[in-house]
């Protein structure tokens, strides 16, 4: 989570400083906005160009990803912006030595201006961004969804019978061994006799007295 809010300040950063380069100095004082993006494939002119033809057309496109990239948490489409930020500052820089000649680098004014740093900084920061970004969270594990229940499934009722060794289902955590099972005894049962007289006929009825 840290990361991604890093990362996302760093793209945005990135981003803004590229929009705001075309409107700084890019060579001898003249400013990005005044190059037209065809001129990077026809040739610089001094001739100049509309802001919305001119090279801040390709920045604003590269800031348009980095806010998708931010929505969407991908590392792909900010980088993609860093690369495009970059790809048209040092493709501008070719086409400039290729019309003077040479490039110059000069804190006077002349040569070089701050416009291309603020570009080539933007770049670096955006693929700083997508660097330090983790992105969207693995999909390995999918989340429970409502309609798939947890059901209990029973060995009798849900499928065929499990087979093991046979639990009781009175202690159904003391499992037995397969095979008859023995017959249960009685709780109680008497085992003391008592010896009973046997009924002596003389002394129920004796004999009359002479």
């Amino acid at each position: 989570m840290i990361r991604n809010v890093v990362g996302s300040v760093l793209a945005l950063a990135g981003a803004t400083a590229a929009v705001w380069s075309p409107f700084r100095a890019w060579y001898d004082g003249r400013h990005g906005r005044d190059y037209a993006i065809d001129e990077l494939f026809t040739g610089i002119t001094d001739t100049r160009s509309d802001v919305l033809a001119s090279i801040l057309l390709p920045f604003a496109f590269a800031a348009l990803l980095t806010l998708v990239g931010v929505v969407l948490r991908s590392r792909l489409l900010i980088a993609l912006a860093g690369v495009v930020v970059l790809g048209f500052t040092i493709f501008w820089m070719v086409r400039v030595g290729q019309a003077e000649g040479s490039i110059v680098l000069s804190g006077d004014g002349r040569g070089l201006g701050d416009g291309v740093a603020n570009a080539f900084g933007g770049g670096v920061l955006l693929l700083l961004g997508a660097l330090v970004m983790s992105g969207r969270p693995s999909h390995g594990i999918h989340a429970h969804r409502p309609d798939q229940e947890y059901r209990p499934t029973h060995p009798t009722l849900d499928g065929p019978p499990v087979t093991g060794p046979a639990v009781d289902p009175v202690d159904p955590g003391t499992p037995e061994e397969p095979g008859p099972r023995p017959q249960a005894s009685t709780p109680y049962a008497a085992t003391r006799t008592y010896d009973v007289p046997t009924p002596d006929p003389e002394r129920e009825n004796p004999p009359p007295q002479g």
